[in-house]
């Protein structure tokens, strides 16, 4: 089984990458068109602890079943992980402070640095998986 962290890292990096293509693409257009602005918000808040949780035990499960075989993808791997956490443990309760105290223009900042480093991170687990 020679093989087998490579192939965990495949499956890690691609349950990885769908999923966040997934949630950007369906889960979050399809919130804010079949629900209304309120209910969408508050469900879109529910799922992104969750889809954070997802983004980083997807990202350091490839971390460490590419450090045998590739350490610079490892490493790759590693921060999109610690990314993850920093999004959800710092920027997504700035986001939800911002956004309950009307502060628009720093919601509407912070909201932007989460799409920008949601979008790093797929081009993270992209470059990997096409790599292997």
């Amino acid at each position: 089984m020679q093989n087998a962290p490579a192939l965990v890292a495949l499956y890690a990096l691609a349950l990885l990458l769908g999923g966040m293509v997934f949630f950007a693409a369906v889960t979050t257009p399809v919130a804010f068109r079949r629900l209304e602005r309120e209910q969408a918000r508050h469900y879109i808040r529910g799922v992104f602890p969750i889809y954070y949780l997802w983004v980083f035990a997807t990202s350091a499960i490839a971390a460490l079943a590419l450090l045998p075989r590739d350490g610079q993808a490892a490493a790759v791997m590693a921060a999109c992980a610690l990314l993850a956490v920093w999004m959800r443990q710092g920027v997504m309760l700035r986001i939800r402070a911002a956004d309950e105290a009307g502060d628009q223009a720093t919601f509407k900042r912070l909201h932007r640095l989460s799409v920008i480093v949601n979008l790093v991170q797929m081009v993270m687990a992209a470059g990997v998986l096409a790599a292997l």
